[in-house]
């Protein structure tokens, strides 16, 4: 299918419709949780009357007792199990940096290696071809310049002074 691209303003428009929905859903939420908030008090908490005796009101204190002790119970295991599971991720965490370490590509070095050497870590037993690349190469034979034969050729010193003495003309005229 062929893209379209979406106006500024039909995108400014589907943001801010995004956006409403997200406010209220975001307040719904908090609505939610002020309802369980209020019920959880009403069955944990109830109304507290004020004894009018002593004996009323040191059992009181005992039941309060008996309450605090035992949440606390709950807050210590459920402390326990959160560094526990705290541990448990840190460790995990260490594991997967350390098989990420393992994995990690070694610097290679170079290595000088002839062609033939390569063949044989790369194929193995299976390599015996030797590889000449200078074999496959053009033969190409030096030419000997003419004046260099002349030079050889010339023993003695006064016919090469001779020859360079013509040039000398020829360049002159």
């Amino acid at each position: 299918m062929s893209e379209k691209k979406m106006s500024s303003s039909r995108k400014h428009h589907l943001k801010s419709l995004m956006l409403q929905i997200a406010k209220g859903l975001l307040e719904e939420e908090e609505r939610d949780r002020e309802v369980q908030r209020t019920r959880y008090m009403a069955e944990n908490c109830p109304p507290l009357s004020m004894p009018r005796s002593m004996q009323e009101l040191q059992e009181l204190c005992r039941e309060i007792h008996r309450k605090v002790d035992t949440i606390d119970e709950e807050r210590y295991d459920l402390e326990m199990k959160v560094s526990k599971s705290n541990k448990e991720i840190d460790d995990l965490k260490i594991k997967v940096q350390d098989l990420m370490g393992k994995f990690k590509k070694p610097v290679l070095k170079k290595v000088r290696m002839s062609a033939d050497a390569m063949l044989k870590a790369l194929l193995g037993s299976k390599h015996t071809v030797n590889l000449d690349l200078r074999a496959n190469l053009k033969q190409v034979k030096k030419e000997v310049k003419e004046e260099d034969k002349k030079l050889r050729d010339v023993g003695d010193w006064r016919k090469n002074i001779d020859d360079k003495s013509d040039r000398k003309k020829m360049f002159d005229s």
